[in-house]
């Protein structure tokens, strides 16, 4: 790593702000460009990139890099962005289930199961905390993202994701006969 990134870390990591925004300055158009080749979609690239960032002033102090400044920056943006086409695949996957079971011919038992499995659900989700179960419809029922909610109800990212994880914990605590042995 060059002496020079090495001062500019030293000083984003002790608070500097003006050497945060030069940093972002010089690699956000670049990241983004590198984001959008990756992913083909401009809006998911943006996230992903301005979450880096965000991420890298909120952990700043912690921060370990031992490779150039340009490297850790590309990788994590390369690293984020396949996590995201994990996640898309993973839901087109679960949509497409979905398609199918719908095609399909449902007997009246199998009916009668997925209405009781719906009534459940609905329940569950009104035990929750008011702002667990808003959090949860934001982003189950609305389609929002963790950044959108956030932004929405001006709480940070961190609590979004602790919310969400403490539904879908509730979830599966209270659903296991309907699903299996879900992790």
């Amino acid at each position: 790593m060059k002496r020079e990134e090495q001062k500019q870390i030293r000083a984003i990591r002790n608070g500097n702000l003006e050497e945060f925004e030069k940093l972002f300055r010089m690699y956000y158009e670049t990241l983004l460009n590198y984001a959008g080749s990756i992913l083909k979609d401009e809006n998911d690239a943006e996230e992903i990139v301005q979450n880096l960032f965000f991420n890298f002033w909120k952990n700043r102090e912690s921060l370990e890099i031992n490779s150039s400044l340009k490297s850790y920056l590309y990788r994590a943006v390369y690293n984020n962005c396949l996590q995201h086409l994990k996640h898309l695949k993973v839901r087109m996957r679960y949509e497409q289930h979905v398609k199918n079971y719908a095609e399909e011919s449902i007997d009246p038992m199998e009916e009668l199961k997925h209405k009781e499995l719906q009534e459940k659900i609905y329940r569950l989700l009104d035990e929750l905390p008011e702002r667990c179960q808003t959090i949860f419809k934001l982003n189950r029922f609305d389609g929002l993202k963790y950044q959108e909610i956030a932004d929405k109800l001006s709480i940070s990212i961190k609590t979004v994701e602790a919310n969400i994880s403490k539904a879908l914990k509730h979830f599966r605590k209270s659903l296991g006969e309907y699903v299996g042995n879900v992790q």
